[in-house]
């Protein structure tokens, strides 16, 4: 955190995205007076990616400083109230960093983010990306193109298609891409008039029931609550890991033979890591009755993909009908593409950022965020609206549902652009920005750079180090809630 400089109110544009985040999680306004700024600096872009950061962390910080009062009696509405939630400072030069990476290895270094395949291509008619990490999606790319797993030959290929011809064609195989779109042309678009009707979340309750006995240490607030985490890259990671650094019990499972190697070791701090086969009876079953003792579920599978399994919104609440279950879609819960794959750097490609990008660049190709900030923001918010639904549970024993969207998050990001009416850039990180600790992780030492949150009496630290996927049992441990 910044020693130098007092913390100050939220920037104009980080107060309107902070309020737009908090309000959509069902939050009382008054408490957005809590949450103040630090550092200095922002990230280079098109749009407010640092005050986007900012505002995302300090949705999430604001939602366990709430939780933390309401678990004292201390949380009410109005200003008093507001005074009795402890404060919150989010540093938007580590608020930053932690939006792109934060694992510093030691002595070893992180594989390529991306599969040699993917990227951004030039189509006949303008560019497409293809995503390409995950086996399969590569295997449905180079079936449609026709062509061995060569980026040379794949440059020759799609350059013979029209761009949203070969996105069809490759979506239709269930691959992965997305044609660059503008943002007025995404305005026009039948599944960009969708998401644009769509709320932030979508949220509801569950019928009330027995409000539960916890025992909140302000300290460590969620120590012993169960999160059962069903997610993958990445959005649904961040917000789980977050969870962890306030003592949550986060258990992943990941099917056999699952790996992400170039992000498990940066997302998977403070959980544990199991696998489990979930097309086997056996490994269904343990999935059920992990699930009906959780508190929360955070998950990204598609909506059909959950209830292929069985496991649909109505089957998950009679499992647990207290349970907080908060989902994600790419490409909004409405539409024709409600149910298509999806992953951040797409997201940014269709909805017009990448588009923006690179015309605010001077430049002839897609120029996508700095950061994966899709991704990111909407992982905070995913776990301030898990955060938020465990408040509630507190006051009435009712559980929630939530769900939330890349795509409505990138609506949220572009209300705000203009790179040069900001402050200065990000300053190159130093040693004063990693935690002295060293984390032994699965692959070697590793520093972290510092949490950019603060909440007063209640500091975010993770229990364990980042471990390799299916290095756990799939079983809760004695002790949790």
């Amino acid at each position: 955190m910044s020693a130098i400089d007092p913390p100050l109110p939220p920037s104009p544009a980080t107060a309107d995205y902070l309020r737009q985040f908090w309000l959509a999680t069902g939050g009382d306004p008054a408490l957005l007076s809590r949450v103040a700024i630090s550092g200095h600096g922002a990230l280079p872009s098109a749009f407010a990616v640092t005050e986007f950061a900012t505002a995302a962390i300090g949705a999430a910080g604001l939602a366990m400083a709430e939780f933390v009062a309401a678990a004292a009696g201390a949380a009410g509405s109005g200003a008093a109230g507001a005074q009795a939630v402890p404060a919150v400072e989010v540093d938007q030069r580590l608020a930053s960093f932690w939006f792109c990476t934060t694992l510093r290895p030691i002595g070893w270094s992180m594989p390529p983010l991306w599969d040699a395949v993917a990227g951004d291509y030039r189509a006949a008619d303008g560019w497409i990306r293809l995503h390409t990490n995950a086996p399969h999606h590569r295997d449905a790319a180079l079936a449609v193109l026709g062509v061995a797993a060569d980026r040379a030959a794949v440059a020759r290929a799609v350059a013979r298609w029209r761009a949203d011809e070969l996105e069809a064609a490759v979506v239709e195989r269930n691959g992965c891409a997305a044609t660059m779109r503008g943002l007025d042309a995404w305005r026009r678009h039948p599944q960009g008039q969708s998401v644009a009707a769509e709320p932030l979340l979508h949220r509801a309750a569950s019928a009330a029931g027995a409000r539960p006995d916890w025992r909140i240490s302000r300290q460590r607030p969620l120590q012993g609550l169960r999160v059962l985490d069903l997610t993958r890259i990445l959005a649904g990671p961040v917000a789980t890991r977050f969870l962890a650094g306030f003592g949550a019990d986060v258990l992943r499972i990941d099917p056999p033979g699952w790996d992400e190697p170039g992000t498990v070791p940066e997302v998977v701090l403070g959980k544990r890591c199991a696998r489990l086969d979930l097309k086997s009876a056996g490994g269904l079953a343990t999935l059920e009755r992990l699930l009906s003792q959780a508190d929360v579920l955070i998950h990204g599978y598609r909506a059909d993909a959950l209830a292929r399994l069985g496991l649909d919104a109505d089957r998950r609440r009679q499992l647990n009908p207290t349970l907080v279950d908060v989902s994600l879609d790419a490409y909004g819960w409405s539409g024709a593409w409600r149910e298509r794959r999806g992953f951040d750097s797409l997201v940014q490609m269709s909805t017009g950022i990448a588009e923006a990008g690179m015309r605010a660049n001077g430049g002839d190709r897609p120029v996508p965020l700095p950061c994966q900030a899709l991704d990111h923001g909407t992982g905070y918010l995913m776990a301030a609206a898990a955060i938020r639904g465990l408040t509630e549970r507190l006051a009435t024993g009712a559980g929630s549902t939530t769900r939330a969207s890349l795509a409505r998050s990138a609506q949220l990001l572009v209300a705000h652009g203009g790179v040069q009416k900001r402050g200065p850039a990000l300053a190159p990180e130093s040693e004063a920005d990693w935690s002295a600790q060293v984390e032994e992780t699965s692959w070697g030492p590793a520093r972290r750079v510092k949490p950019p949150l603060r909440i007063a009496g209640t500091p975010q630290s993770w229990d364990d180090p980042a471990s390799a996927l299916g290095s756990s049992e799939a079983a809760w441990p004695d002790g949790s809630r």
